[in-house]
């Protein structure tokens, strides 16, 4: 017999057995109650009954008796009519004189008795009445029924054991017995035929069970019955069918999506609360020599200590972490973005950005070299367009006006190399920034002193606002910002130069500050005709002009925002714009406090 067989037997056995010792004593606990209340209802009612058949017998034999001894006394000796009656009755016959002597008696000597004018039953006989008592004889221990009735000189009295009635009692009191010991017997064969019935079928429940949470999912129990044991079988049944489709839908979701992080580029892992392994896709086994060791502590995969510390903090913050990564596979940069799972862990996206920095780094040093080399020939076109304006004579009016398009094109390529070239500087890095402890009411006042003629000349009011924006805190009680005093000056130009360019309509121009958590933002205000929202997103993109023909009319490379931005960068800040369509823009930019 093999284990799984035996195991099974003995299960079925036990349920068995179980069942069995609950039936039986449900059914106990039924006939023992059936027979206590049929013993003390029916008994009862059958003693009180015959008990009143028997008084009323002996009240009438009673009454006979009194009518013998009034009519045949003359004829007949009280002694001999006692016997005879009490022989004819069943009972003992005792006849008194009204003081309480007895004359005669059908079982014992008148002259030996004690007097009996004190019995209950004759007190009220010779009172003229039916007396009735029952006692238990003193002698014999039997009880009796004793009714006396009055006759003149005295009263008789019959004496009628009632040892039957207890008989009778006994006698039915034994027949509830046997049949209780026959409902037993019955019982015991009922409940061993049930609980082997219903051991057999809980014992498929549970085996189907078994099976189901063993991961076969196509177990059913098929049972045909509609009593509760079936209906728990049916519900089993649903139970597992609709645990099969949601299986066979989680199962085909799980191909998708593991098809789907397969056919990725970028390396993905699944890593649990405990910080075990739980999944990889094949381009990070393939990232690494030794392929990802599921189920095994992560740094046992990848031991790059940023990669490990953006898990970390992804798994306690609960919050999305992004770092760079350059030591998982020798001479390639990573991308890094770390997001928690719901149960706890992370899940780990890996982007390369090796050729993306290659390409980056070539594009960069590309426009710097290209800028540095364009700058030695447009210095010579604009310094050789200057000259021959200054000799051109006054009247040759074409030949100034083509020579003037010659400088003036000559100086805006000019301008955009620099800028270029200043953004390339930026973006690599090259340009080293020296951040110093500065009042932010310091950088506002140089970059208004910078610009307070040019907007005098154009007719626009330059001027700083004394309190900040929520109009509690004076710029002079700023807390200090880390600044590089001339980047953040270009930045201030860059921005004043916008405004007065697009913004001059309005006539002025605010500049001002107030403090954040942790930092100090500055803005430039201006009242001009504003900024569509949809070009909002893309204002500090390079090259990106919101009214093209007038940026070149006013000469602007469109390149400006974009080294605002960079530069901001640079010094762990933010820049953004707010505007409106006639109510002029905001530009604002962040300085961390020193």
């Amino acid at each position: 017999m093999s284990p799984a067989l035996a195991r099974l037997l003995q299960s079925e056995n036990e349920v068995r057995k179980g069942i069995f010792l609950k039936l039986m004593a449900a059914f106990v606990v039924v006939i023992l109650a059936a027979a206590v209340t049929f013993d003390v209802t029916l008994g009862a009612a059958w003693q009180s009954s015959l008990r009143n058949e028997i008084e009323r017998n002996l009240a009438q034999k009673t009454q006979l008796l009194a009518h013998r001894v009034e009519t045949d006394r003359s004829s007949y000796s009280l002694s001999d009519i006692a016997a005879q009656e009490g022989k004819a009755a069943g009972a003992r016959v005792t006849i008194i004189d009204p003081t309480g002597r007895v004359l005669a008696d059908s079982e014992a000597d008148p002259s030996a008795m004690d007097n009996h004018a004190d019995r209950p039953e004759f007190a009220a006989a010779l009172s003229g009445r039916i007396g009735r008592e029952e006692r238990r004889s003193a002698t014999i221990g039997v009880p009796f029924l004793y009714i006396a009735v009055p006759i003149s000189g005295g009263a008789v009295r019959l004496a009628y054991p009632l040892s039957d009635v207890e008989a009778v009692s006994a006698h039915v009191r034994y027949t509830l017995e046997k049949a209780s010991a026959i409902a037993f017997v019955f019982a015991l064969i009922v409940a061993a035929i049930s609980a082997s019935w219903s051991a057999r079928r809980l014992n498929r429940i549970v085996d189907v069970a078994a099976r189901i949470a063993g991961g076969d999912l196509q177990a059913r129990i098929s049972e045909t019955s509609h009593d509760e044991i079936g209906r728990v079988a049916s519900a089993i049944d649903a139970t597992a069918r609709h645990v099969e489709q949601s299986f066979a839908a989680v199962r085909s979701s799980q191909r998708q999506l593991e098809t789907l992080l397969n056919s990725m580029q970028d390396a993905v892992i699944a890593v649990g609360a405990g910080g075990l392994v739980q999944w990889a896709n094949q381009p990070m086994n393939r990232l690494v020599p030794q392929g990802a060791r599921l189920h095994q502590p992560v740094v046992e995969t990848v031991r790059d200590p940023d990669f490990l510390a953006a898990v970390k903090d992804a798994t306690t913050s609960r919050e999305v972490k992004t770092v760079r990564a350059t030591s998982i596979v020798p001479g390639r940069a990573y991308d890094v973005t770390a997001a928690p799972l719901p149960g706890g862990g992370a899940v780990v996206v890996l982007r390369d950005l090796t050729e993306t920095e290659r390409v980056e780094k070539t594009r960069r040093d590309f426009i710097a070299n290209v800028s540095h080399e364009l700058r030695t020939p447009l210095t010579s076109i604009q310094g050789y367009a200057e000259t021959l304006l200054d000799s051109a004579p006054d009247g040759a009016t074409p030949t100034r006006e083509f020579l003037e398009i010659i400088r003036k094109n000559a100086a805006r390529m000019s301008r955009l190399t620099e800028d270029l070239l200043t953004l390339a500087r930026v973006e690599s890095g090259e340009t080293r920034f020296e951040p110093e402890s500065v009042p932010p009411a310091e950088l506002l006042h140089d970059a208004e002193e910078s610009f307070r003629e040019i907007a005098r000349t154009l007719g626009v009011e330059l001027q700083i606002q004394d309190a900040s924006r929520d109009g509690d805190t004076p710029i002079q009680n700023l807390r200090s910002v880390l600044a590089d005093r001339e980047a953040i000056h270009q930045v201030f130009a860059n921005l004043i130069d916008n405004a007065m360019k697009y913004g001059a309509s309005g006539r002025r121009i605010v500049l001002g500050a107030r403090p954040i958590p942790h930092a100090v933002e500055f803005y430039v205000q201006d009242f001009g005709a504003g900024i569509a929202s949809e070009h909002l997103p893309r204002l500090f993109e390079r090259f990106y002009r919101v009214d093209k023909a007038r940026s070149r009319e006013s000469g602007g490379t469109g390149l400006g925002l974009a080294i605002a931005k960079h530069i901001m960068l640079a010094h762990g800040g933010t820049i953004r714009a707010e505007s409106e369509l006639a109510h002029g823009s905001t530009f604002l930019f962040t300085l961390p406090t020193a």
